[in-house]
């Protein structure tokens, strides 16, 4: 009987055997069977071994069963069945005698409740203990078969789940003979996953779409535990984690997991290919681009930067406003703020430190960028050079106003002429009379005297008008310069004053006019020595004369007081001078008398800080550059 119970793992068979035994030992009229469900019993089993079959009520049952279970009687419980289930139930079911053996697991738990119906013998102390050995072995037999059944069912519930994977799954012996697949993978090949077990994993080097010398198409280094590669196959490509695992060669088994990354590969290659792009696109931008965070720090610079003269240390993690000039740092931060608020700036223009540490004017377009909230991630600043453009457009201005004024310079200048022309030869006629007295010849010397002056001045007013042309011919530079160094007698009203000539004399000659050079250079002297008598030291000037790309440059130099405003210096009655000792008119006809021989001036303050020099280009003596010259002169 045990062999037979523990032979009996089946819950349908384990039932009908225990029945048949019990009912054997005590030669019962039925038997009835209850199992435990959940919290209550429910019975599984009725079997009628002699007399006439009545129907059960199974649920009154089930519930006299748990009822009398809740007692807590023993193990064995036997008696009249009106005593134990009850008048009513006994009388309607037509028991007479009933034993009631309770089936307890391992843990005391209650696994069920045999009943044994109206026996026809007594029970004996022996038959008592074959119920007793019954009952035990019924509950270990029981306690087997569910647990055999939730092995099956896990196993059923586990071959469900692999084939459920969508993921293709192959797991093979060391010699690369297929153990297990899952369904997808047997779709993939065009197979039923029984019809691949047992074959060699070459079988599915349709998938590997490659010609490959192992065995397995999926294996990578051998001996490894674990490893990950990818696969491409055709248009598909799989992430491939692979597993080794038992111990020996006999019971060690590979997995293969190949995951299809198709559709992340065509992301990431698009994604990739956009990164790409917006880099190209970032990157030969004429323009310098910077990425701000909100604290104000540059997180990053494209190419355009670093070719610009920046390296990556100057302006990856320090305060972008640290490179605006102090002056104008407060424009930016309010750009700035309004950006941190979600409103772009329009275009600002302001002066920015370049990588040569040079300071340069720059358009600035300052954007918030948002994140996946709306909420403002950090800030993108684009910058341009606009120097060159800014002093084009200075330039233009100047000349624009140098026009204007020109015009109205030369309309007053042609105006006075008149009168004074007047005055001068009236006053030469009546120095020339002899009834005049000496005391009014006296005053007519003097209204003579200012005459003449005021002449003068309108000379220089008719010369900035270029009203007067210029007479052109082959000039030394340097014959005119020392021209004017012996006419201006530094030594004599300067005091401790020292003039260095720096010249070279193998440079070519100009083609101008020899009198308005003469009047620049000087000019640009008695500035400069009013410059250095106002700073009270020791003066210095300093004259150097060199060839340049084809064009005479001639440089003074002084360590006087510098100018406050370079841009203006050539601006019509523009000066810094007292009033009554200047009229602003010296620098601006200079100005005129430079552009007229085709050439150029500057003025800018020495690096040094102490005092300013001034840069003067005309073209050098060549025959395509005097017929330029002389078709200028012609036109103006």
């Amino acid at each position: 009987m045990s062999s037979a119970l523990k032979a009996s793992l089946r819950l349908p068979e384990f039932v009908a055997r225990v029945a048949r035994q019990a009912s054997e030992i005590l030669d019962a009229r039925a038997a009835v069977l209850a199992l435990t469900r959940g919290a209550g019993l429910e019975i599984v089993l009725e079997n009628t071994c002699r007399g006439p079959e009545r129907k059960t009520d199974r649920a009154v049952l089930n519930a006299a069963l748990i009822q009398l279970n809740q007692k807590g009687f023993g193990p064995i419980l036997s008696g009249r069945a009106q005593h134990l289930i009850g008048v009513e139930l006994a009388q309607k079911l037509g028991w007479q005698r009933l034993c009631v053996v309770w089936l307890t697991g391992t843990e005391g738990d209650l696994l069920g409740a045999l009943c044994l119906v109206d026996w026809q013998k007594e029970i004996s102390k022996k038959d008592h203990g074959l119920i007793e050995a019954l009952a035990e072995h019924a509950s270990m037999a029981l306690e087997n078969s569910r647990l055999f059944s939730r092995i099956e069912h896990s196993k059923r519930q586990w071959v469900e789940d692999f084939d459920a994977i969508s993921d293709l799954i192959v797991v093979h012996d060391p010699a690369n003979v297929i153990v297990r697949v899952n369904r997808s993978l047997a779709e993939t090949v065009g197979a039923r996953p029984s019809e691949l077990v047992g074959k060699s994993t070459r079988a599915l080097s349709v998938i590997a779409a490659h010609e490959t010398q192992l065995d397995c198409p999926f294996c990578g280094e051998p001996g490894a535990a674990q490893q990950e590669s990818v696969l491409s196959s055709g248009a598909r490509a799989f992430l491939i984690s692979s597993s080794r695992i038992g111990a020996g060669e006999e019971g060690s088994r590979t997995i293969h997991v190949l995951k299809d990354i198709t559709e992340q590969r065509r992301y990431q290659t698009q994604l990739q290919r956009e990164r790409d792009f917006n880099t190209k696109i970032l990157n030969n931008t004429q323009s310098m681009i910077l990425v701000v965070d909100t604290a104000g720090l540059v997180s990053y610079a494209n190419r355009r930067c670093y070719e610009s003269g920046y390296a990556k240390s100057d302006l990856v993690g320090r305060a972008l406003r640290e490179f605006i000039s102090g002056s104008r740092r407060a424009r930016f931060d309010q750009a700035f703020q309004s950006a941190l608020r979600g409103i772009a700036s329009e275009q600002i223009e302001l002066p920015v430190l370049r990588g040569n540490r040079s300071t340069g004017q720059f358009s600035i377009t300052i954007s918030p960028m948002r994140d996946e909230e709306g909420h403002v991630s950090s800030i993108v600043v684009v910058l341009t050079d606009v120097t060159d453009a800014a002093i084009l457009q200075g330039q233009l201005r100047h000349s624009e106003k140098m026009a204007a004024v020109g015009q109205l310079v030369a309309g007053v200048a042609h105006e006075i002429n008149n009168p004074l022309a007047a005055i001068v030869g009236y006053s030469d006629l009546l120095l020339e009379n002899e009834g005049i007295p000496e005391i009014a010849k006296e005053e007519l010397r003097i209204v003579l005297k200012e005459a003449e002056r005021t002449k003068e001045i309108v000379q220089n007013l008719l010369r900035f008008a270029r009203q007067m042309p210029p007479k052109r011919e082959d000039i030394d530079i340097h014959v005119v310069l020392e021209q004017v160094l012996q006419l201006r007698t530094y030594g004599s009203s300067g005091g401790n004053l020292e003039i260095v000539e720096d010249f070279d004399k193998t440079i070519p000659h100009v083609f101008g006019d020899a009198h308005q050079l003469q009047q620049v250079f000087l000019n640009i002297l008695n500035n400069a020595h009013d410059a250095i008598s106002e700073s009270g030291r020791s003066g210095n000037i300093r004259i150097t004369t060199r060839e340049c790309g084809g064009k005479i440059e001639i440089a003074v130099r002084d360590n006087g007081t510098g100018v406050s405003d370079a841009a203006r210096i050539f601006e019509p009655f523009y000066t810094t001078k007292d009033v009554g000792k200047g009229t602003g008119l010296g620098l601006s006809i200079c100005y005129g008398i430079v552009k007229e021989h085709g050439g150029e001036i500057v003025c800018v303050n020495n690096t040094d800080g102490i005092g300013c020099t001034f840069v003067i280009q005309v073209p050098a003596v060549e025959a395509k550059a005097a017929e330029a010259v002389l078709a200028g002169s012609t036109e103006l």
